[in-house]
């Protein structure tokens, strides 16, 4: 494996990259170049952090790690114990966290993101706003304020990097921290689910990834024939587990697609639009 790479691309932002991890990172503000360079040196040792934590990682229960981002993942997915989670499931959430956290401290930044492969970690100043879109179908475009207490939006499902235990497309969260936003996002689309459907193939992780922390539990491989009826029981489920991460506080809300189909849960600042409406938004 190659070093760390780290270079300059369009738009005056910044390209990080060192094996599984790919970041983008963009900011405003007099002070960006030197955040970026803050960014760049904190980025040269995260993955070896990550690789000397990973069997505690790996775990759903241990002590706490060394690591700083491996203690950051740990407490980002305590909060959904007893429910089976391992602090895998905060790597792309908390990464962009420990990124964002140097690109920041120092003057002159207005506003700042670090996007680890679609989870998003951010930084917004009075008047600055964060805009995004869940690439799904019907597509859902967020618009995040500085008043709001959303600092992380993550995004799982069976179309990520990551493998699900559920069939929901995509789960996108906001959360107040990338990392809390990540977890959740795994638990929600895991949730979005029709146990023992026949047209729903799953095999054991370790039969498609043999590291997967999941180890023989079954994730999904393929969705077929759904009833209306049933792609609604399948989100009705995923709403009531992300309604209880609301209430708790772990989330600020969820936005929920599965066969065409869209749920949100909480006030988010979100519009849906159909295909042909987004290409002319």
């Amino acid at each position: 494996m190659t070093g760390p790479q780290i270079t300059r691309i369009s738009g005056g932002r910044l390209h990080l990259h060192h094996g599984p991890i790919d970041m983008i990172v963009g900011a405003s503000g007099s002070g960006q170049e030197a955040g970026f360079v803050r960014a760049a040196e904190r980025f040269k040792g995260l993955l070896q952090e990550i690789v000397d934590d990973l069997p505690r990682l790996r775990s759903a229960t241990g002590p706490m790690p060394q690591g700083r981002i491996a203690r950051r993942m740990v407490r980002a997915v305590a909060p959904f114990a007893p429910r089976f989670i391992t602090p895998m499931a905060a790597v792309a959430g908390a990464g962009a966290e420990e990124i964002l956290a140097p690109l920041c401290d120092g003057p002159g930044i207005a506003k700042a993101y670090v996007n680890n492969g679609g989870d998003i970690a951010f930084y917004l100043t009075s008047g600055e706003v964060m805009q995004g879109v869940v690439a799904a179908d019907p597509v859902a475009r967020l618009a995040i304020g500085h008043d709001t207490a959303v600092r992380g939006i993550a995004t799982s499902g069976r179309g990520g990097r990551s493998l699900s235990r559920g069939i929901a497309e995509s789960v996108t969260v906001l959360a107040a921290s990338a990392a809390a936003a990540d977890a959740a996002a795994t638990m929600i689309a895991n949730a979005v689910d029709l146990p023992g459907h026949p047209e729903i193939t799953r095999l054991p992780a370790i039969e498609v990834s043999p590291e997967s922390d999941l180890g023989a539990r079954p994730v999904t491989r393929a969705v077929g024939r759904l009833t209306c009826s049933e792609v609604e029981h399948a989100l009705d489920a995923g709403v009531a587990y992300a309604e209880t991460c609301l209430v708790a506080g772990l989330i600020v809300g969820a936005v929920l697609m599965l066969k065409g189909q869209c749920r949100i849960v909480g006030d988010l600042p979100v519009k849906t639009l159909n295909r042909t409406e987004a290409l002319h938004a």
